[in-house]
């Protein structure tokens, strides 16, 4: 699971920094952060020194995903927006909620901890390259993104909690977490506003 996630996120954020005109270098920094700034975050979390740190290969793992993605810029026009950068995005969400799920049930976090950490697991490369790109983590302001880790976690601890078995439990966080994104992509669902819900004055209100 992880192996897949650290793959796909780093196609995913250097498909992104191609678009901003990123230098190598950069595209690399920003691929390479979006694949681990969040499983680095749920290694402090769960007081551990981050994998990424212990297992030198696992930067080959984000280079190959960097790699792809220069290799779709060369025969695609916008390869953020193609459906393998699509998809690659939502299987990389439904590993990284999956496996910062595994690691906060296996620290013994109870339920709350462990759809926090598999959150911030998914999540938290992707809001860390918006902030390389000079952007507000879109994860805050558009898309049903972040919810579908939330729901994904949630997916996970109820299973556990029934007594399903790791493997069984991973499973169904991995299929909830990717099948809820990809319906929320196919329909178009975003969470609403304080303003959609009439609770804030919009712009021209003001």
């Amino acid at each position: 699971m992880n192996a897949v996630g650290l793959v796909a996120f780093a196609l995913v954020g250097a498909t992104k920094a191609i678009r901003e005109e990123f230098d190598v270098f950069g595209l690399a920094v920003v691929g390479l952060a979006t694949a681990f700034a969040g499983g680095a975050t749920r290694d402090l979390l769960v007081n551990r020194v981050p994998l990424a740190l212990r297992a030198p290969g696992e930067i080959g793992l984000g280079l190959l995903g960097v790699g792809l993605a220069v290799g779709l810029s060369v025969v695609l026009d916008s390869p953020d927006d193609h459906p393998v950068a699509l998809l690659s995005d939502g299987v990389g969400l439904a590993a990284f909620t999956t496996t910062g799920a595994i690691v906060a049930t296996e620290a013994g976090l109870p339920g709350f901890g462990v759809v926090a950490v598999a959150t911030i697991n998914a999540v938290g490369g992707g809001a860390f390259a918006d902030l390389l790109l000079d952007r507000s983590p879109f994860i805050l302001l558009e898309d049903f993104y972040a919810s579908c880790a939330v729901l994904g976690g949630c997916a996970y601890w109820l299973a556990t909690a029934v007594g399903a078995t790791g493997s069984t439990a991973a499973t169904v966080c991995a299929v909830a977490t990717l099948g809820i994104r990809g319906v929320a992509v196919s329909l178009g669902w975003t969470l609403p506003t304080a303003q959609s819900l009439g609770l804030a004055r919009t712009d021209e209100e003001r």
